[in-house]
């Protein structure tokens, strides 16, 4: 996949993909020779489908990788019929066909949704040059390019926090007719801010799995069943949930239930309902336990979020020879050039301190003893993949910190 105006010309290959008449293609970025080493290794490049993994009433299309942190990628295998429904299930939940502007890398699920939406309604995407930096001037230059009608984007929480510091580019975003918003969490209160400035921000919950987003501002596209675990593990079936994974028959993610209509994943993601509205926990593997209690990272990135200094946070848990784990908070804060309007740049809220995130995580009403008990300031949060942040750089990241903050006194005794 290529970025910039070349990667228009990969579209008659995706489409005859979608058709079902060419072969199927695993997306991998031009030039990363590592990756297509080893996509070629674990996919098998080049060799048949098994029977179980392809089916010649609904064809196997694409098989995109996964964005995990560790290890080698897993391919899931996308059909037909999940990336149409997928497509069609969008459409329905947003509007009128439009343009979508890419601003993603289409190696990874979201930014290949955007060619895949754009060629089931017969549009033709812009292109944001994915192999440059994403900045707000470049952004502003796409958009007032882009013809007049409905018009539609997909943004990492990274990007639409770069957006929202500078006045040009917030007033084009404001034209679109829905951004959505997913790869992570996004912080509450980059969120109202999008709000207040008049932006429809649509959250997404999705994966590679799934095709994308299927649950969008916590209700679940059409078609998609959403159920929980009795430890809080969400479980996603329906028809844009794809087939299995290249080379893994049989893999636990993909239960097979006897006479299921569509495909079951069981995700690696805790959740919850709250006011009818799924709400996304955090990954199962990054539940921090400090001293026998367990709290999820969003619950407490969630509280640190509202304060008035913060930009970006990312809770992670660090090894603690007493408790097992620690809450360490790594915090951007907000800097003069946040501002939307630098004239009042000298009115920025200061840079948080431990006691301020304490202080808000009391508000939210958080047991003490899970209280974050470091605080590292970061002039960016680690990511990895398509915008996620990576928890096992920022645990190495705090514990090689040079300088870092006072530890807050630790309880005597959880709870």
């Amino acid at each position: 996949m290529p970025t910039g105006p070349a990667l228009l010309e990969v579209l008659p290959r995706l489409a005859r993909a979608i058709e079902g008449t060419g072969p199927a293609l695993a997306p991998v970025a031009i030039g990363d020779h590592h990756q297509i080493e080893l996509l070629t290794a674990a996919f098998g490049i080049g060799a048949p489908l098994s029977a179980d993994e392809d089916d010649p009433d609904d064809p196997t299309v694409i098989v995109i990788a996964t964005s995990g942190s560790t290890g080698t990628p897993k391919g899931t295998l996308l059909t037909r019929s999940a990336l149409t429904a997928s497509a069609a299930a969008t459409a329905q939940r947003l509007g009128p066909p439009g343009t979508w502007l890419l601003a993603l890398p289409t190696q990874h699920i979201a930014g290949l949704q955007v060619l895949l939406r754009s060629l089931t309604t017969g549009t033709t995407p812009h292109v944001l040059d994915t192999g440059l930096p994403f900045t707000p001037e470049r952004f502003v230059t796409s958009t007032r390019s882009l013809p007049d009608g409905p018009r539609y984007l997909s943004l990492v929480p990274t990007q639409l926090q770069r957006v929202l510091t500078d006045d040009d580019a917030t007033t084009e975003l404001r034209t679109f007719t829905a951004v959505l918003v997913g790869g992570a969490a996004t912080a509450g209160a980059v969120l109202q801010r999008a709000g207040d400035a008049g932006i429809n921000v649509v959250t997404t919950y999705g994966m590679s799995e799934t095709c994308g987003g299927c649950v969008y501002d916590g209700v679940p596209l059409d078609g998609i069943e959403v159920t929980l675990e009795p430890d809080g593990r969400i479980v996603l079936q329906g028809p844009m949930v794809g087939r299995g994974y290249r080379n893994l028959p049989g893999h636990p993610a993909f239960p097979l239930t006897t006479g299921q209509r569509h495909h079951t994943f069981r995700t690696d993601d805790l959740g919850e309902w709250a006011d009818g509205r799924l709400r996304i926990l955090g990954r199962i593997d990054d539940v921090i336990v400090t001293g026998g209690l367990k709290i999820a990272p969003t619950t407490l990135e969630e509280a640190i979020a509202r304060l008035p200094g913060v930009a970006e946070v990312l809770v992670v848990g660090v090894p603690d020879a007493t408790w097992g784990q620690s809450p360490a908070a790594l915090v951007v804060p907000i800097r003069a050039t946040d501002q939307p309007d630098t004239r009042n740049a000298t009115a920025q809220p200061d840079a948080p301190s431990l006691a301020d995130l304490r202080a808000a995580c009391d508000q939210a009403g958080i047991p003490r003893a899970l209280h974050p008990r470091s605080l590292t300031l970061v002039r960016e949060l680690p990511l990895r993949g398509p915008g996620k942040p990576d928890r096992t750089a920022a645990v190495t990241l705090v514990a090689s910190a040079a300088v870092s903050a006072t530890m807050a006194p630790t309880p005597s005794q959880p709870g």
